[in-house]
Parts: C-alpha cells; structure tokens; sequence
C-alpha cells in the first residue's frame, strides 16, 4: 500500500470515530440571520424585512417588509406538504415577521407584499434515495430547504453503519489534504460528490458544491496563498452540509475521479484529494 492510500485510509477511519452521522437528517439552508436590532438593517420605520429573515433572499424582495398574507400562504403551502407547518420553519419564521410588523402598524392584516402577490409562494419536491428534498420559495426566491426521509430510512432500515457515506469521505479529504488551496478540479470532484449523494443534478443554492465553486473562484483572482480558501475550510462538517448522502460506491468514486482528472492540467488526481479519498472509501466499502 502506498503512503497516499495509507494516509487517506487512516483518515477515513478516523473520522468514522468522530463524526456523527447525518444521513437523511432534515436541514435547512442554515445561513446565520442577520441581526434585527438594527435600524439601518430594518429600515427606517422599523419593519422586519425578508433579507433581515431570510439572508439568501436579494433584489428587491429582500427590502419588503414581510406580510401577514405571505406568511398565511406560506403555512398553506406548508401544510399541503408536510400535513402541518414546520417549527421553525420558513412560516413560522414570516409569520413572526409579520405579527411585529402588523403590530408596529407597517402592514395591514390583509396586506401582501406585490412580488408574492404576483409571484406567489410555493414548496416542491425532488426524490432522492431514502426520501426526498422539499423546497420552499417565496417570489421565486428559495427560503428554505429539508429532507424529508422516507419511513423506512427514519426508522434506521436504510442506513448500513459499517458503510463510508459520501458526507464522510469528503470530510477525509478535509482532514487529509486540509490545508491545501482550493483549485478548480477540486470544486469539480465536489460538485460530482454532492450529485452523486443528492441524487440532484446542478449545483443546490448555498451547497457544498456552490460553496467550493465559490472558494475555487476567488482562489484564483488572490495573490497569496494564506488569502485562499482551503479544501479544510470547504470540506469541514461536509456531511451536515449535503442535504443527503449515500454509501460510497465504486461507480461514484470513478464519477468523481473523472471530474477531478478532466479539471486539472496534468489530467491526475490529487494525491490524499477528493478523488483519492471516495477511491478509498470505495474500497473499505466492499
């Protein structure tokens, strides 16, 4: 065995020790809201704002005051398909919005924002092994994201324990090749991961893959290496990031490999990477 596969091997069995896994966990976009308290943030008159609630949201939805017919639209759609409105959820969260925005006299009970009344709100759904990922959008803007499992995956029956996921791997390749920058075959290897364990195509908004095409970007405009963004600083707690994961497989190892090779320059893959790390939980797995 050589020192790269040892080393990758080491790491993956190291942090099946210490990682909690979070298959098919519910999970929602997870982006820290910005403080309300402040009055520039909140505008002049006060009023609770959808970027105030909701940072992913932009444009000039993000600068309307949340409305008590947007949040009861919202509760609708909730309701229709979860069969109740999620604690803590995006309803739950315009509907606080709404409440202190109703009572400081900023909107009227039966009042809408008019990009929600044109637009409207709405929550789909994509299946993905072991059940599936909803997604709430208000004007066409997501505001939330969970997994939903299937009966059978929440009870335990679909989840082998003793299998590397796909979460996992990454975050080895975190541990072993953490302090390495970014690159751009890198963001590919992870883009291929996050599909191959989502099921979805394309990059989810705020995801593991975006955020590594985010770093990869800004990799190559810094100067110095100690102002880029790492494959540690992406891949740590990778698999609380994926809003689903899988066993690694020998076809999802290959899928990645041939990201990782088709990016870089001399067509290899990155010794202790991604690449060699989904090859070596692949592996193990057999």
């Amino acid at each position: 065995m050589s020192i790269a596969r040892f080393s990758c091997t080491t790491h993956l069995l190291a942090t099946r020790q210490i990682i909690s896994r979070r298959f098919l966990a519910k999970m929602s976009q997870g982006q820290p809201r910005r403080p309300a308290s402040s009055e520039q943030e909140q505008g002049q008159d006060g009023a609770i704002r959808y970027g105030d609630v909701f940072p992913a949201v932009s444009g000039g939805l993000a600068k309307k005051p949340v409305a008590p017919q947007d949040a009861a639209t919202m509760q609708s759609a909730e309701t229709m398909a979860f069969g109740e409105t999620i604690k803590g959820g995006p309803a739950a969260t315009m509907q606080s919005a709404a409440t202190r925005n109703e009572r400081m006299g900023v909107v009227a009970h039966d009042q809408a924002t008019d990009a929600t009344a044109e637009q409207g709100v709405s929550v789909s759904e994509t299946r993905v092994p072991g059940g599936r990922i909803v997604t709430e959008f208000v004007a066409g803007q997501a505001v939330g994201q969970y997994l939903e499992p299937d009966a059978a995956a929440a009870a335990g029956g679909g989840v082998d324990e003793t299998k590397i996921t796909i979460g996992e791997a990454l975050e080895a390749a975190g541990f072993a090749a953490g302090t390495r920058p970014v690159e751009r075959s890198d963001a590919a290897a992870i883009q291929a991961a996050e599909v191959r364990a989502t099921g979805m195509d394309g990059n989810i908004p705020g995801g593991l893959a975006a955020q590594a095409q985010s770093a990869a970007d800004a990799n190559a405009w810094a100067e110095r290496d100690v102002d880029k963004a790492t494959l540690g600083d992406v891949l740590s707690h990778a698999t609380a990031k994926l809003v689903a994961d899988k066993e690694v497989e020998t076809d999802d190892a290959a899928r990645v490999a041939f990201a990782e090779t088709r990016n870089k320059h001399d067509v290899t893959a990155r010794p202790g990477g991604v690449a060699a790390s989904m090859a070596t939980a692949a592996r193990l797995n057999k």
